[in-house]
């Protein structure tokens, strides 16, 4: 087993005298440390993340550092991340099966995760760029979102069970921080680490940090995020933290994981959807993406479809919870009813995603953590056409969540934004 040490940070030279010893890694690679090929694959905000190749096989190791790896040692970072990591995959194996990699070991007090290594698949982000239209996402994020959600509520756990998990992951704190602070407040002033496009983007910038309406619906959405701990949240699901082939989708990096709103995990998912979208237009060099752009909206149609259906099928078959017991309505003869309490449930999480994807689609363009749709589109009066489209967009979801009724309705607004031709 790996000896108690005081923590430090692994690198490609020591990990296979740190780890040589350890039964999980070696059962999967071979014993034979001086075969082993190791190198740093992280190129995330956090971690530090190893892909190790043996004689019989491979793995990751992904460890997390004292601080954020994005920034440095100048904001401290604490170590247990990776053990709310641990848990939350384990939860979300248990009730999404097949949708995570398996873990081989934790480590808590190396604050490392020895876990599967997914080949060929790649990061979802990096396959939209390329324009890849994959056929299985959809399908797969929403059935994932849906179990995951419905299964960690009090819809489905035991209360006891579900108070306890909840008194667990509550101590996240500092990852919470992170995203009460970098999502749903920086991007709306001049904090001091936010960067954006400039000058091309500064008009715009300073009219929606001018907004008032937006900056209230932004922290109504902040405070729902705070107090609303309706289930156990991935918490940072993006298309940077799913990894694809044409056959099978996993989800990676739930350390961001924390009891919170339904609707937070499904409105960020589609954000990055709608982002990948209004980028579409700088990764042109090779011909047109208009077939990209059509797929990239039907993806966000179906995945809603599938995320629906499963809830309801979910709701219908184990609905065994604390809320809206069936004893209340299906023992009484009362379908209907059940029916009711379903939609209203739905059409809460409706109108709610809609608010958190335009939030986290300003973040992106706005705060710290930007993403690769816009930031590899090298011409930089290119970029800020299509990053001040998607704010754009992303304000009307926000202000306007409410009187939003279908995703139709939605895409119809994302395509005619993106026929617009300036800033």
């Amino acid at each position: 087993m790996t000896q108690k040490l005081p923590f430090e940070a692994l690198s490609v030279e020591t990990l296979p005298t740190r780890l040589g010893a350890n039964d999980a890694l070696t059962a999967k690679i071979g014993k034979d440390t001086s075969r082993w090929k190791v190198r740093e694959v992280g190129d995330g905000n956090l971690n530090l993340v190893f892909i190790v190749e043996g004689e019989t096989g491979a793995a990751v190791v992904k460890q997390a550092l004292p601080y954020v790896r994005l920034v440095g040692d100048s904001w401290p970072l604490p170590l247990k991340r990776s053990f709310f990591e641990y848990h939350a995959l384990t939860r979300q194996e248990a009730r999404a099966p097949g949708s995570v990699p398996a873990i081989y070991h934790f480590d808590e007090g190396q604050a490392l995760i020895i876990m599967e290594y997914l080949s060929p698949h790649i990061i979802l982000r990096r396959a939209l760029i390329e324009g890849r239209q994959l056929p299985n996402i959809a399908r797969d994020i929403g059935l994932f979102m849906a179990r995951t959600l419905f299964r960690g509520s009090d819809l489905s756990m035991v209360t006891k069970d579900r108070k306890a998990d909840l008194a667990l992951f509550a101590d996240n704190v500092e990852l919470c921080d992170i995203t009460e602070n970098l999502v749903f407040s920086d991007p709306y002033f001049d904090a001091k680490m936010n960067r954006h496009t400039s000058p091309q983007l500064d008009g715009l910038v300073a009219e929606l940090r001018a907004d008032r309406d937006l900056k209230v619906e932004a922290q109504r959405l902040k405070h729902l995020f705070a107090a609303n701990a309706e289930t156990l949240l991935h918490g940072d699901l993006h298309s940077g933290s799913i990894m694809v082939t044409d056959q099978e989708t996993r989800m990676i990096d739930p350390e961001f994981a924390f009891y919170g709103p339904m609707a937070f995990d499904v409105g960020m998912l589609l954000a990055n959807f709608w982002m990948s979208f209004f980028s579409q237009s700088g990764h042109e060099q090779n011909g047109k993406r208009d077939a990209m752009r059509a797929y990239l909206l039907d993806v966000v149609v179906e995945t809603w479809a599938v995320f629906r259906t499963e809830f309801s099928h979910l709701w219908r078959t184990e609905r065994s919870g604390m809320l809206y017991q069936k004893s209340l309505f299906e023992d009484q003869g009362d379908l209907l009813g059940a029916e009711q309490a379903l939609d209203h449930v739905l059409h809460s999480i409706w109108t709610d995603l809609l608010g958190f994807a335009g939030i986290e689609v300003h973040r992106r363009i706005l705060g710290l953590a930007h993403n690769a749709d816009f930031e590899t589109i090298a011409d930089a009066d290119l970029r800020a056409t299509c990053e001040a489209k998607a704010l754009k967009f992303g304000r009307h979801l926000a202000v306007n969540r409410h009187q939003i009724h279908s995703i139709d309705e939605v895409n119809t607004l994302a395509t005619l934004i993106e026929r617009e031709n300036s800033i």
